[in-house]
């Protein structure tokens, strides 16, 4: 994976096993569109798009359903990353394992050290002064600690040590020649995170950390990836079609049903219908792998990674931005997509051209 969170190039097991679904220079170039159109979801949740907008009862249900219908984007990047690194593990299980951690952790490590230092609340730093800001996140931080060394300095960040654990536990099952109980073990695991998550109304488990983070759900989704490779497991475009729109369907379904639990609407990140939504779009852009081969959107996709770390800051200084102006309205979440995005990127390619960038980005 050239050691990058998120790599450009989609290889093939082996130059000499390339089948009809890479090209010749065993390059993906759908997966560059699947990376941005995600990334764009992402950006969408975090802007909280018509969040203002009530549409019944009082209740911004567009702006839930948009939230929700945003939730493939993760777990598509952990499908990704799987089907990346898979030759890699297979070769060298647990050498692959430390170049990869070494190198995204140290990534980690350094933005969450930004967000802990940077101040999110610009009317409190102004009126009370920087430790009075900050202490108050460092305090949140610091009552659930377990859990903030499994996140990292922001929310975000939990991508990160959740696809170190999950690359660990599928180089742990390779090492052990027991890979035939990676798929069950980490089904059995998801299930867990989800009865001990989304589902906890309902079964009343416990976790020792919140089960977004972790290898609860990262575990199964990088998992499947690897096997997709690794098997040549492969969909026909009405069919995997026909996956993900049934796999949207269960998890909006089952988000709905669990408000009846008094569980919010937009706070799933992972349930039973996830994984087939996000395999299916995954299997569709393995049908089309030169898709937007030619689009100028390849040039940008080798920086999502910056973009993905960056945005966050942004997003939160535009809202103060928009509470200091008191600007107002739905224009001001959907705005902000964009902008952010813009930004972010302009970020991005700045740090690329400084000796920061073998800290901040790869």
């Amino acid at each position: 994976m050239s050691d990058r969170l998120f790599d450009l190039q989609a290889k093939t097991q082996s130059n000499t096993t390339q089948g009809p679904l890479t090209t010749k220079h065993n390059y993906i170039a759908s997966f560059e569109w699947g990376r941005m159109i995600a990334l764009f979801a992402i950006i969408m949740i975090h802007c909280s798009v018509f969040y203002t907008t009530p549409v019944f009862d009082d209740v911004p249900w567009f702006a839930l359903l948009l939230n929700q219908l945003s939730r493939f984007a993760v777990p598509l990047f952990f499908l990704i990353a799987g089907y990346l690194i898979a030759p890699k593990l297979l070769a060298t299980p647990f050498p692959t394992v430390k170049r990869y951690s070494q190198t995204l952790l140290k990534v980690w490590l350094a933005w969450s050290l930004i967000y802990l230092i940077a101040p999110f609340n610009l009317k409190v730093l102004s009126e009370n002064g920087y430790l009075a800001e900050r202490m108050g996140y460092w305090q949140y931080l610091l009552q659930q600690p377990l859990n903030s060394v499994f996140e990292g300095g922001m929310v975000h960040l939990w991508y990160i040590p959740g696809l170190v654990c999950a690359v660990t536990v599928i180089a742990g099952f390779i090492h052990l020649k027991q890979t035939q109980w990676l798929l069950p073990s980490l089904i059995a695991l998801y299930l867990y995170g989800l009865m001990a998550g989304s589902y906890q109304p309902i079964f009343e488990l416990s976790a020792p950390i919140f089960t977004r983070n972790g290898p609860f759900f990262s575990g199964l989704m990088v998992a499947i990836g690897f096997y997709i490779q690794h098997q040549e497991w492969r969909l026909s475009p009405l069919i995997a079609g026909c996956l993900a729109v049934t796999g949207m369907g269960m998890h909006l379904g089952e988000a709905f049903m669990l408000t009846h639990y008094d569980v919010p609407f937009n706070t799933h990140d992972f349930l039973l219908g996830t994984p087939l939504w996000a395999v299916g779009i995954f299997m569709l852009l393995l049908a089309f792998p030169q898709f937007g081969a030619k689009s100028s959107v390849t040039s940008y996709s080798k920086d999502v990674l910056g973009v993905y770390l960056v945005h966050m800051l942004i997003v939160i200084y535009l809202f103060n931005l928009s509470l200091l102006l008191n600007w107002q309205g739905s224009w001001v979440g959907l705005s902000a997509v964009p902008v952010t995005f813009i930004i972010s990127m302009g970020i991005t390619k700045l740090i690329e051209k400084t000796p920061l960038r073998t800290l901040l980005l790869r």
